[in-house]
């Protein structure tokens, strides 16, 4: 399965990933000052990416990127699946 760029990068915006430009697209979604995970695209000739490649470094199933693309899942769904994952440690209440 192949997405669209444009895809990927609604996506990125979506979720306030954090970006740079070098040969490729590098994105990156900092939870609480730490980077919890990251991604790249390219800025080859297709306009289409490996959406299978990008769904795993979003460490998301297929029906949760689907989500994504469509918009049924926000930056705070993702963070909740992030921490059901246990790829984001849910914040301590400090009493």
């Amino acid at each position: 399965m192949d997405a669209k760029a444009r895809e990927i990068d609604k996506i990125i915006n979506k979720l306030g990933m954090q970006t740079r430009n070098t040969v490729d697209l590098h994105a990156w979604l900092e939870y609480d000052g730490v980077t919890v995970v990251k991604t790249r695209r390219s800025f080859g000739n297709s306009k289409y990416v490996p959406a299978d490649k990008i769904r795993c470094q979003l460490k998301v199933n297929e029906q949760q990127f689907a989500g994504l693309i469509s918009c049924d899942v926000s930056r705070e769904d993702y963070i909740r699946i992030l921490i059901e994952k246990k790829i984001i440690l849910p914040k301590q209440d400090t009493k």
